[in-house]
Protein backbone atom coordinates (compact mmCIF):
# COMPACT_ATOMS: atom_id res chain seq x y z
CA UNK A 1 0.00 0.00 0.00
CA UNK A 2 1.14 3.57 -0.57
CA UNK A 3 2.88 5.14 2.40
CA UNK A 4 1.30 7.85 4.50
CA UNK A 5 3.26 10.86 5.67
CA UNK A 6 4.55 10.54 9.21
CA UNK A 7 5.25 13.36 11.62
CA UNK A 8 8.60 13.10 13.34
CA UNK A 9 11.33 15.47 14.44
CA UNK A 10 13.56 14.35 11.57
CA UNK A 11 10.93 14.58 8.84
CA UNK A 12 9.78 17.96 10.16
CA UNK A 13 13.39 19.18 9.96
CA UNK A 14 13.64 17.96 6.39
CA UNK A 15 10.32 19.46 5.37
CA UNK A 16 11.25 22.83 6.83
CA UNK A 17 13.87 23.25 4.14
CA UNK A 18 11.17 23.86 1.56
CA UNK A 19 8.51 22.21 -0.51
CA UNK A 20 9.27 18.97 -2.32
CA UNK A 21 6.22 19.14 -4.59
CA UNK A 22 8.40 20.12 -7.53
CA UNK A 23 10.23 16.79 -7.34
CA UNK A 24 6.95 14.89 -7.37
CA UNK A 25 5.49 16.97 -10.20
CA UNK A 26 8.63 16.59 -12.31
CA UNK A 27 8.71 12.86 -11.66
CA UNK A 28 5.10 12.55 -12.80
CA UNK A 29 5.82 14.64 -15.91
CA UNK A 30 8.83 12.48 -16.78
CA UNK A 31 6.89 9.28 -16.18
CA UNK A 32 4.02 10.56 -18.33
CA UNK A 33 6.49 11.14 -21.18
CA UNK A 34 7.92 7.63 -20.76
CA UNK A 35 4.47 6.05 -20.77
CA UNK A 36 3.68 7.82 -24.04
CA UNK A 37 6.74 6.18 -25.63
CA UNK A 38 5.62 2.62 -24.83
CA UNK A 39 4.62 0.64 -27.91
CA UNK A 40 2.93 -2.73 -28.33
CA UNK A 41 4.25 -5.50 -30.56
CA UNK A 42 4.11 -8.98 -29.05
CA UNK A 43 4.00 -7.23 -25.69
CA UNK A 44 5.19 -3.79 -24.60
CA UNK A 45 8.48 -2.30 -25.79
CA UNK A 46 10.22 1.02 -25.42
CA UNK A 47 12.45 2.96 -27.81
CA UNK A 48 15.81 3.53 -26.16
CA UNK A 49 15.99 7.18 -27.27
CA UNK A 50 13.50 9.53 -28.90
CA UNK A 51 14.90 12.26 -31.19
CA UNK A 52 13.17 15.54 -30.44
CA UNK A 53 11.84 15.92 -33.99
CA UNK A 54 10.98 12.26 -34.56
CA UNK A 55 7.51 11.19 -35.65
CA UNK A 56 5.72 8.73 -33.36
CA UNK A 57 6.70 5.75 -35.53
CA UNK A 58 9.23 7.36 -37.83
CA UNK A 59 12.95 6.84 -38.38
CA UNK A 60 14.96 6.62 -35.18
CA UNK A 61 12.13 4.99 -33.23
CA UNK A 62 13.24 1.45 -32.49
CA UNK A 63 13.61 -0.77 -29.44
CA UNK A 64 16.92 -1.33 -27.71
CA UNK A 65 19.06 -4.20 -28.97
CA UNK A 66 17.46 -6.23 -26.20
CA UNK A 67 13.95 -4.86 -25.97
CA UNK A 68 13.32 -6.70 -22.69
CA UNK A 69 16.45 -5.67 -20.78
CA UNK A 70 16.61 -4.00 -17.39
CA UNK A 71 19.24 -1.55 -18.64
CA UNK A 72 17.41 -0.03 -21.60
CA UNK A 73 14.32 -2.14 -22.23
CA UNK A 74 10.87 -2.79 -20.84
CA UNK A 75 12.07 -4.62 -17.71
CA UNK A 76 13.53 -1.30 -16.58
CA UNK A 77 10.03 0.09 -16.08
CA UNK A 78 9.38 -2.44 -13.30
CA UNK A 79 11.40 -0.58 -10.61
CA UNK A 80 9.54 2.63 -11.52
CA UNK A 81 6.16 0.94 -11.21
CA UNK A 82 7.23 -0.58 -7.88
CA UNK A 83 8.29 2.86 -6.64
CA UNK A 84 5.02 4.44 -7.78
CA UNK A 85 3.06 1.81 -5.85
CA UNK A 86 4.76 2.95 -2.63
CA UNK A 87 3.28 6.44 -2.69
CA UNK A 88 0.04 6.36 -4.71
CA UNK A 89 -2.41 3.93 -6.24
CA UNK A 90 -1.32 2.86 -9.73
CA UNK A 91 -3.61 3.90 -12.56
CA UNK A 92 -5.39 1.42 -14.81
CA UNK A 93 -2.83 2.23 -17.50
CA UNK A 94 0.03 1.43 -15.14
CA UNK A 95 -1.59 -1.80 -13.97
CA UNK A 96 -2.06 -2.86 -17.57
CA UNK A 97 1.57 -2.07 -18.37
CA UNK A 98 2.78 -4.06 -15.36
CA UNK A 99 0.67 -7.04 -16.42
CA UNK A 100 2.00 -6.78 -19.97
CA UNK A 101 5.60 -6.73 -18.74
CA UNK A 102 5.01 -9.81 -16.57
CA UNK A 103 3.37 -11.69 -19.43
CA UNK A 104 6.09 -10.76 -21.90
CA UNK A 105 9.06 -11.55 -19.63
CA UNK A 106 7.56 -14.76 -18.25
CA UNK A 107 7.08 -16.13 -21.73
CA UNK A 108 10.43 -14.96 -23.11
CA UNK A 109 12.44 -16.26 -20.15
CA UNK A 110 11.72 -19.88 -21.01
CA UNK A 111 13.93 -19.68 -24.10
CA UNK A 112 16.27 -16.82 -23.27
CA UNK A 113 19.99 -17.60 -23.20
CA UNK A 114 21.57 -14.33 -22.04
CA UNK A 115 22.02 -14.61 -18.25
CA UNK A 116 23.04 -11.13 -17.10
CA UNK A 117 21.41 -8.69 -14.71
CA UNK A 118 21.20 -5.73 -17.05
CA UNK A 119 20.81 -7.53 -20.39
CA UNK A 120 19.26 -10.90 -19.61
CA UNK A 121 17.57 -13.39 -17.33
CA UNK A 122 18.71 -11.91 -14.03
CA UNK A 123 17.07 -8.66 -15.14
CA UNK A 124 13.90 -10.63 -15.88
CA UNK A 125 14.06 -12.03 -12.34
CA UNK A 126 14.32 -8.50 -10.99
CA UNK A 127 11.37 -7.13 -12.94
CA UNK A 128 9.12 -10.11 -12.30
CA UNK A 129 9.79 -10.16 -8.57
CA UNK A 130 9.14 -6.43 -8.30
CA UNK A 131 5.85 -6.62 -10.21
CA UNK A 132 4.41 -10.02 -9.28
CA UNK A 133 6.41 -11.94 -6.67
CA UNK A 134 6.54 -15.64 -7.48
CA UNK A 135 6.62 -15.24 -11.24
CA UNK A 136 10.40 -14.83 -11.16
CA UNK A 137 10.84 -18.58 -10.65
CA UNK A 138 10.65 -19.23 -14.39
CA UNK A 139 13.70 -17.03 -15.02
CA UNK A 140 15.58 -18.43 -12.02
CA UNK A 141 14.92 -21.96 -13.24
CA UNK A 142 16.29 -21.02 -16.67
CA UNK A 143 19.43 -19.57 -15.07
CA UNK A 144 19.93 -22.80 -13.16
CA UNK A 145 19.54 -24.81 -16.38
CA UNK A 146 22.11 -22.69 -18.23
CA UNK A 147 24.75 -22.76 -15.50
CA UNK A 148 28.13 -24.34 -16.20
CA UNK A 149 31.07 -24.84 -13.82
CA UNK A 150 32.61 -21.73 -15.42
CA UNK A 151 29.49 -19.63 -14.99
CA UNK A 152 27.15 -18.56 -17.78
CA UNK A 153 27.99 -18.10 -21.43
CA UNK A 154 27.32 -14.59 -22.69
CA UNK A 155 25.60 -13.31 -25.81
CA UNK A 156 26.40 -9.61 -25.37
CA UNK A 157 29.46 -9.68 -27.63
CA UNK A 158 31.77 -7.81 -25.29
CA UNK A 159 34.87 -9.58 -26.57
CA UNK A 160 34.50 -10.23 -30.30
CA UNK A 161 34.02 -13.85 -31.21
CA UNK A 162 33.78 -15.06 -27.61
CA UNK A 163 30.84 -16.34 -25.61
CA UNK A 164 32.99 -17.06 -22.54
CA UNK A 165 31.46 -16.04 -19.21
CA UNK A 166 31.97 -12.47 -18.03
CA UNK A 167 32.57 -11.50 -14.41
CA UNK A 168 31.01 -8.12 -13.70
CA UNK A 169 27.71 -6.88 -12.30
CA UNK A 170 26.27 -5.42 -15.52
CA UNK A 171 26.98 -8.25 -17.97
CA UNK A 172 28.39 -11.10 -15.93
CA UNK A 173 28.43 -13.60 -13.12
CA UNK A 174 28.53 -11.10 -10.25
CA UNK A 175 25.18 -9.67 -11.29
CA UNK A 176 23.66 -13.16 -11.55
CA UNK A 177 24.94 -14.05 -8.08
CA UNK A 178 23.53 -10.88 -6.53
CA UNK A 179 20.16 -11.48 -8.17
CA UNK A 180 19.93 -15.06 -6.94
CA UNK A 181 20.67 -14.07 -3.34
CA UNK A 182 18.21 -11.17 -3.54
CA UNK A 183 15.41 -13.29 -4.98
CA UNK A 184 15.89 -16.38 -2.82
CA UNK A 185 13.96 -19.57 -3.53
CA UNK A 186 14.96 -23.10 -4.44
CA UNK A 187 17.38 -22.13 -7.21
CA UNK A 188 19.19 -19.36 -5.33
CA UNK A 189 21.77 -21.46 -3.51
CA UNK A 190 22.98 -23.50 -6.51
CA UNK A 191 23.09 -20.40 -8.75
CA UNK A 192 25.00 -18.31 -6.19
CA UNK A 193 27.38 -21.16 -5.34
CA UNK A 194 28.14 -21.92 -8.97
CA UNK A 195 28.74 -18.25 -9.74
CA UNK A 196 31.00 -17.56 -6.78
CA UNK A 197 33.11 -20.66 -7.34
CA UNK A 198 33.52 -19.66 -10.98
CA UNK A 199 34.63 -16.17 -9.93
CA UNK A 200 37.23 -17.60 -7.57
CA UNK A 201 38.72 -19.70 -10.36
CA UNK A 202 39.29 -16.73 -12.69
CA UNK A 203 40.56 -14.26 -10.07
CA UNK A 204 43.95 -12.68 -10.72
CA UNK A 205 46.29 -12.65 -7.74
CA UNK A 206 47.98 -9.27 -7.23
CA UNK A 207 50.49 -8.01 -4.71
CA UNK A 208 47.65 -6.64 -2.59
CA UNK A 209 44.85 -9.17 -3.08
CA UNK A 210 42.51 -10.37 -5.84
CA UNK A 211 41.45 -8.63 -9.04
CA UNK A 212 38.91 -9.31 -11.78
CA UNK A 213 38.52 -7.89 -15.27
CA UNK A 214 35.24 -7.81 -17.13
CA UNK A 215 36.27 -11.07 -18.80
CA UNK A 216 38.95 -13.60 -18.05
CA UNK A 217 41.13 -12.26 -20.88
CA UNK A 218 40.41 -8.52 -20.50
CA UNK A 219 43.79 -6.84 -20.10
CA UNK A 220 42.62 -3.40 -18.95
CA UNK A 221 40.62 -2.85 -15.79
CA UNK A 222 37.58 -0.81 -14.77
CA UNK A 223 38.04 -1.45 -11.04
CA UNK A 224 34.95 0.29 -9.64
CA UNK A 225 31.47 -1.12 -9.13
CA UNK A 226 29.74 -1.85 -12.43
CA UNK A 227 32.50 -3.62 -14.36
CA UNK A 228 35.26 -4.40 -11.91
CA UNK A 229 36.63 -5.79 -8.71
CA UNK A 230 34.53 -3.59 -6.42
CA UNK A 231 31.36 -5.14 -7.84
CA UNK A 232 32.67 -8.71 -7.98
CA UNK A 233 33.89 -8.50 -4.39
CA UNK A 234 30.49 -7.13 -3.33
CA UNK A 235 28.79 -10.18 -4.84
CA UNK A 236 31.18 -12.54 -3.09
CA UNK A 237 30.62 -10.83 0.26
CA UNK A 238 26.84 -10.85 -0.03
CA UNK A 239 26.71 -14.45 -1.22
CA UNK A 240 29.23 -15.56 1.37
CA UNK A 241 27.06 -14.14 4.12
CA UNK A 242 23.93 -15.79 2.74
CA UNK A 243 25.54 -19.19 2.14
CA UNK A 244 27.78 -19.33 5.19
CA UNK A 245 30.84 -19.56 2.93
CA UNK A 246 33.81 -17.95 4.66
CA UNK A 247 35.96 -18.57 1.58
CA UNK A 248 33.71 -16.30 -0.48
CA UNK A 249 33.85 -13.58 2.19
CA UNK A 250 37.63 -13.87 2.42
CA UNK A 251 37.89 -13.53 -1.37
CA UNK A 252 35.76 -10.39 -1.10
CA UNK A 253 38.17 -9.00 1.49
CA UNK A 254 41.07 -9.75 -0.82
CA UNK A 255 39.25 -7.97 -3.62
CA UNK A 256 38.74 -4.94 -1.40
CA UNK A 257 42.44 -4.94 -0.52
CA UNK A 258 43.28 -4.76 -4.22
CA UNK A 259 40.78 -1.93 -4.78
CA UNK A 260 42.37 -0.03 -1.90
CA UNK A 261 45.80 -0.55 -3.43
CA UNK A 262 44.84 1.15 -6.70
CA UNK A 263 42.80 3.97 -5.13
CA UNK A 264 43.53 7.15 -3.21
CA UNK A 265 42.66 8.01 0.39
CA UNK A 266 43.66 11.67 0.05
CA UNK A 267 41.67 14.49 1.69
CA UNK A 268 39.57 12.18 3.84
CA UNK A 269 37.93 10.52 0.85
CA UNK A 270 38.39 7.45 -1.31
CA UNK A 271 38.45 7.33 -5.10
CA UNK A 272 39.59 4.70 -7.60
CA UNK A 273 40.59 5.42 -11.22
CA UNK A 274 37.90 5.00 -13.84
CA UNK A 275 40.11 2.79 -16.05
CA UNK A 276 43.55 1.21 -15.61
CA UNK A 277 45.59 1.99 -17.62
CA UNK A 278 43.85 5.32 -18.33
CA UNK A 279 44.91 5.30 -21.99
CA UNK A 280 42.37 2.56 -22.69
CA UNK A 281 39.39 4.93 -22.49
CA UNK A 282 39.06 8.64 -23.25
CA UNK A 283 37.32 9.69 -20.04
CA UNK A 284 37.98 11.68 -16.89
CA UNK A 285 40.65 9.85 -14.86
CA UNK A 286 38.34 9.80 -11.84
CA UNK A 287 34.55 9.95 -11.97
CA UNK A 288 32.04 9.94 -9.12
CA UNK A 289 29.20 7.83 -10.48
CA UNK A 290 27.39 4.62 -9.57
CA UNK A 291 29.15 2.77 -12.38
CA UNK A 292 32.75 3.98 -12.25
CA UNK A 293 33.08 6.04 -9.09
CA UNK A 294 32.74 6.14 -5.31
CA UNK A 295 28.93 6.20 -5.42
CA UNK A 296 28.81 2.59 -6.58
CA UNK A 297 32.04 1.52 -4.94
CA UNK A 298 30.63 2.52 -1.54
CA UNK A 299 28.42 -0.57 -1.89
CA UNK A 300 31.53 -2.76 -1.61
CA UNK A 301 32.15 -1.54 1.92
CA UNK A 302 28.51 -1.87 2.97
CA UNK A 303 28.55 -5.42 1.52
CA UNK A 304 31.60 -6.28 3.63
CA UNK A 305 29.90 -4.81 6.69
CA UNK A 306 26.82 -6.91 5.90
CA UNK A 307 29.08 -9.98 5.81
CA UNK A 308 30.48 -9.13 9.24
CA UNK A 309 33.88 -7.85 8.10
CA UNK A 310 35.38 -5.24 10.41
CA UNK A 311 39.15 -5.41 9.99
CA UNK A 312 39.36 -3.05 7.02
CA UNK A 313 37.44 -0.24 8.69
CA UNK A 314 34.63 -0.75 6.19
CA UNK A 315 32.28 1.79 7.80
CA UNK A 316 34.90 4.51 7.52
CA UNK A 317 35.68 3.53 3.92
CA UNK A 318 32.02 3.79 2.95
CA UNK A 319 31.92 7.25 4.48
CA UNK A 320 35.13 8.19 2.67
CA UNK A 321 33.45 7.34 -0.64
CA UNK A 322 30.57 9.64 0.27
CA UNK A 323 33.00 12.38 1.33
CA UNK A 324 34.62 12.25 -2.09
CA UNK A 325 31.21 12.64 -3.73
CA UNK A 326 30.32 15.63 -1.56
CA UNK A 327 33.64 17.36 -2.24
CA UNK A 328 33.77 16.68 -5.98
CA UNK A 329 31.70 19.60 -7.22
CA UNK A 330 28.93 17.48 -8.74
CA UNK A 331 26.25 17.95 -9.95
CA UNK A 332 27.80 21.10 -11.44
CA UNK A 333 29.21 20.75 -14.95
CA UNK A 334 32.63 22.08 -14.09
CA UNK A 335 34.18 21.35 -17.51
CA UNK A 336 33.35 19.38 -20.65
CA UNK A 337 33.32 15.73 -19.70
CA UNK A 338 32.64 16.36 -16.01
CA UNK A 339 29.07 15.51 -15.06
CA UNK A 340 27.45 15.49 -18.48
CA UNK A 341 24.95 12.77 -17.51
CA UNK A 342 21.90 12.92 -15.23
CA UNK A 343 20.90 9.25 -15.37
CA UNK A 344 21.16 6.35 -12.95
CA UNK A 345 24.17 4.53 -14.33
CA UNK A 346 26.50 7.42 -14.97
CA UNK A 347 24.99 10.50 -13.43
CA UNK A 348 22.88 12.53 -11.07
CA UNK A 349 19.97 10.20 -10.30
CA UNK A 350 22.25 7.27 -9.49
CA UNK A 351 24.32 9.33 -7.08
CA UNK A 352 21.18 10.69 -5.44
CA UNK A 353 19.89 7.18 -4.84
CA UNK A 354 23.17 6.12 -3.20
CA UNK A 355 23.07 9.20 -0.97
CA UNK A 356 19.55 8.34 0.21
CA UNK A 357 20.57 4.71 0.85
CA UNK A 358 23.44 5.94 3.00
CA UNK A 359 21.30 8.51 4.81
CA UNK A 360 18.76 5.85 5.75
CA UNK A 361 21.56 3.56 6.94
CA UNK A 362 23.35 6.23 8.96
CA UNK A 363 23.31 6.28 12.74
CA UNK A 364 24.53 9.86 13.06
CA UNK A 365 21.73 12.44 12.54
CA UNK A 366 24.11 15.23 11.52
CA UNK A 367 25.80 13.09 8.86
CA UNK A 368 22.41 11.87 7.65
CA UNK A 369 21.22 15.47 7.27
CA UNK A 370 24.30 16.27 5.20
CA UNK A 371 23.59 13.33 2.91
CA UNK A 372 19.94 14.31 2.53
CA UNK A 373 20.89 17.87 1.61
CA UNK A 374 23.19 16.45 -1.06
CA UNK A 375 20.42 14.17 -2.32
CA UNK A 376 18.17 17.21 -2.61
CA UNK A 377 20.95 18.93 -4.51
CA UNK A 378 20.77 16.12 -7.06
CA UNK A 379 17.01 16.63 -7.27
CA UNK A 380 17.45 20.37 -7.76
CA UNK A 381 19.87 19.76 -10.64
CA UNK A 382 17.33 17.44 -12.28
CA UNK A 383 14.67 20.14 -11.96
CA UNK A 384 16.98 22.74 -13.46
CA UNK A 385 18.04 20.59 -16.44
CA UNK A 386 14.68 19.09 -17.37
CA UNK A 387 13.14 19.80 -20.76
CA UNK A 388 9.44 20.41 -20.15
CA UNK A 389 6.55 20.96 -22.52
CA UNK A 390 3.04 19.68 -23.11
CA UNK A 391 4.43 16.19 -23.74
CA UNK A 392 5.97 15.93 -20.27
CA UNK A 393 9.60 16.04 -19.12
CA UNK A 394 12.87 14.44 -20.20
CA UNK A 395 16.59 15.09 -20.13
CA UNK A 396 19.28 15.40 -22.81
CA UNK A 397 22.74 14.33 -21.70
CA UNK A 398 25.98 15.59 -23.25
CA UNK A 399 28.78 13.80 -25.09
CA UNK A 400 31.45 16.45 -25.36
CA UNK A 401 33.61 14.36 -27.71
CA UNK A 402 30.98 14.54 -30.46
CA UNK A 403 30.58 17.39 -32.94
CA UNK A 404 26.95 17.70 -31.81
CA UNK A 405 27.27 16.99 -28.08
CA UNK A 406 23.58 17.18 -27.10
CA UNK A 407 22.17 13.64 -27.11
CA UNK A 408 18.53 12.70 -27.79
CA UNK A 409 16.38 12.10 -24.70
CA UNK A 410 16.59 8.59 -23.28
CA UNK A 411 13.56 6.72 -22.02
CA UNK A 412 14.85 3.87 -19.93
CA UNK A 413 16.01 2.87 -16.45
CA UNK A 414 19.78 3.36 -16.58
CA UNK A 415 20.17 6.16 -19.12
CA UNK A 416 16.81 7.87 -19.32
CA UNK A 417 13.72 9.46 -17.91
CA UNK A 418 12.31 6.31 -16.32
CA UNK A 419 15.20 5.91 -13.91
CA UNK A 420 15.29 9.62 -13.16
CA UNK A 421 11.55 9.64 -12.44
CA UNK A 422 11.97 6.77 -9.97
CA UNK A 423 14.61 8.75 -8.09
CA UNK A 424 12.39 11.84 -7.96
CA UNK A 425 9.52 9.73 -6.63
CA UNK A 426 11.74 8.20 -3.96
CA UNK A 427 13.10 11.60 -2.96
CA UNK A 428 9.54 12.89 -2.65
CA UNK A 429 8.53 9.94 -0.46
CA UNK A 430 11.58 10.30 1.73
CA UNK A 431 11.04 14.01 2.29
CA UNK A 432 7.37 13.45 3.06
CA UNK A 433 7.74 10.37 5.24
CA UNK A 434 11.13 10.72 6.87
CA UNK A 435 14.11 8.41 7.29
CA UNK A 436 11.88 5.38 7.92
CA UNK A 437 10.52 5.58 4.36
CA UNK A 438 10.44 2.11 2.79
CA UNK A 439 13.06 1.36 0.15
CA UNK A 440 12.25 -0.42 -3.10
CA UNK A 441 15.38 -2.53 -2.95
CA UNK A 442 17.10 -4.15 -5.92
CA UNK A 443 19.70 -6.91 -6.43
CA UNK A 444 22.68 -4.58 -6.57
CA UNK A 445 22.05 -2.45 -3.46
CA UNK A 446 19.65 -4.11 -0.97
CA UNK A 447 22.31 -4.66 1.74
CA UNK A 448 23.11 -0.91 1.75
CA UNK A 449 19.88 -0.08 3.61
CA UNK A 450 18.48 -1.40 6.90
CA UNK A 451 16.60 -4.67 6.69
CA UNK A 452 13.48 -3.17 8.25
CA UNK A 453 13.12 -0.75 5.33
CA UNK A 454 13.42 -3.23 2.47
CA UNK A 455 10.23 -4.01 0.59
CA UNK A 456 11.26 -6.84 -1.72
CA UNK A 457 14.44 -8.86 -1.38
CA UNK A 458 17.52 -9.43 0.67
CA UNK A 459 16.13 -12.54 2.34
CA UNK A 460 18.24 -15.50 3.34
CA UNK A 461 18.92 -18.05 0.63
CA UNK A 462 16.58 -21.02 1.10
Amino acid sequence: MPEKNESSETSDSINSRGSYDRYRELGEAAWSWVLDQVREDDGPWLPETVPEDAAQDGPGIAPAKDRDSLYSGIAGLAPVLAEIARYREPTDRERSLAAGIVTRLSAAAKNRTEPSLYDGLAGDVTALRLLEPGTESVALRRLAELATPDGWKTTVGFEAGSDAPLNDIIMGTAGVVLTAVWAGGEFAEPIATTGCEALLRVADRTAAGLDWGIGATTEWRAPNYSHGTAGVASALAVAGAALGREDFVEAAVQGARHVLSVGSLDDGGFVVPHTIPPSKREVEPVTYTWCHGPAGTSHLFSALAHAGVTGLGVGELRQRCLTSILASGLPQRLRPGFWDNDGRCCGTAGVGDVLLDAAQDCGDPETAETLVRAARGMGDALVERAIRDEEGARWRFLEHRQESPLLPPGTAWMQGAAGIAAYLFRLTRFLGTGPEAAVVDRPDQWWAVPERLRTTGGTAVS
